[in-house]
């Protein structure tokens, strides 16, 4: 009797810490599930783990992976494996390599910013990754083909607690140098989370004077920025299911093909740091700030006016022309925003949520939310909706 072919052996050297990277090894699976078996060597990885020990005389037929060191890029040439690289990088390698069409992320966010009325631009960069630079490029392209002109400043490593301090106070200087009100691209998320420390620390307003995109949609860090921050949404999925389909034809002894697999990005996640269209009113601009700021503390049109020191007429028509809004509809837009964040990631119960958001009472919130989305509080948070 003849015996069975084995499954072809792979190694899947992928960091599983990113959201990006989880998503790309589930493309991997979608892949396997419809065309497989495989038998897959998989581990909780880190991007700075270096190869497995048993690599270097590993009996196997193919490789995925992220290379991070030249060592690893090194390995994994010797074993002379057909192999994918996922990773964009400046190491040694001539691995074919599917992922990200940098191109096109750096165009998605000039164009959102264009969109929303910006007409000052800048970069936050590094320059220690070759996907980094393609990204920050394209976008300073996109932005100058627009006739715009952007401010970039790269960012120096460090993991020391001083030269982080020492990074701040540098970004900070940066920030308040530029004309606003400014759109910023940050090369990736943890870049954007500086970006938006450094606003907060120097008391600028976002969105209101810094409005700030990052890249990777990394759900942590995006959540845990203060605001929230807007970034790039990568396709991870599709490109783990075409680098499987890839190295299968690479094992049955296709050829490479020529040039990189590129996919476009599935969009912008757009969150509280770029969520606002510019405006040009100091008034209304400050306005817009302070509702944003006090707006769950029960900040009414009254208390609006006299801050501002401004007549509810006159700060009703020119948040009218400027915005589109009048003061009551921008507090309440600010309000219902803060409800669904909560009803979206807490089990608060909807009487905790109205007095975290400035409602009076529970039934006024229920009511108030019915008659703005058509469904109660309940029922949005049983859909899930965004």
């Amino acid at each position: 009797m003849a015996s069975r072919r084995r499954p072809p052996r792979v190694a899947l050297l992928v960091e599983t810490t990113r959201t990006y990277t989880r998503e790309l090894l589930a493309g991997v699976r979608r892949y396997v599930a419809a065309h497989g078996p495989w038998s897959c060597f998989i581990e909780l990885r880190a991007l700075e783990s270096g190869p497995p020990p048993w690599l270097r005389n590993w009996d196997g037929d193919g490789i995925i992976t992220r290379t991070f060191t030249q060592e690893m890029a090194d390995v994994i040439a010797a074993t002379g494996l057909p192999a994918v690289e996922l990773r964009a990088t400046y190491l040694r390698s001539e691995l074919p390599f599917v992922g990200m069409n940098s191109g096109l992320i750096g165009q998605m966010v000039a164009e959102h910013f264009f969109d929303r009325g910006y007409r000052n631009f800048a970069t936050y960069s590094l320059h220690t990754e070759r996907f980094f630079e393609e990204r920050v490029q394209n976008y300073i392209a996109a932005v100058e083909g627009r006739g715009g002109v952007c401010s970039l400043l790269p960012e120096p490593i460090s993991d020391r607690a001083a030269d982080w301090e020492k990074g701040q106070a540098r970004l900070m200087e940066w920030l308040a140098g530029l004309p606003k009100p400014v759109g910023i691209f940050a090369a990736n998320d943890q870049l954007g989370v500086r970006l938006l420390d450094a606003c907060q620390r120097a008391g600028i307003a976002v969105p209101e004077e810094v409005a700030v995109v990052g890249a990777e949609n990394e759900e942590t860090l995006c959540a845990f920025a203060n605001p929230p921050l807007t970034s790039v949404r990568f396709d991870g999925a599709t490109v783990g299911f075409a680098a499987a389909e890839l190295l299968a034809r690479l094992m049955r002894g296709g050829a490479p093909p020529k040039g990189g697999t590129l996919f476009p990005p599935k969009g912008i996640v757009v969150r509280e740091s770029s969520d606002e269209f510019v405006i040009n009113d100091r008034l209304v601009a400050h306005a817009a700030r302070m509702i944003r700021e006090n707006a769950a503390a029960g900040l009414n049109v009254d208390d609006l006016c006299r801050k501002l020191n401004a007549s509810r007429s006159t700060l009703d028509r020119r948040m009218r022309t400027a915005i589109g809004r009048t003061p009551k509809e921008e507090i309440l837009r600010v309000r219902f925003r803060e409800v669904q964040r909560l009803l979206r990631e807490t089990d608060l119960t909807i009487e905790a949520i109205a007095g975290l958001t400035g409602f009076a009472h529970s039934h006024y919130l229920q009511a108030a939310f019915k008659h703005a989305y058509g469904q109660t509080p309940g029922e949005f948070r049983g859909k899930k909706i965004a």
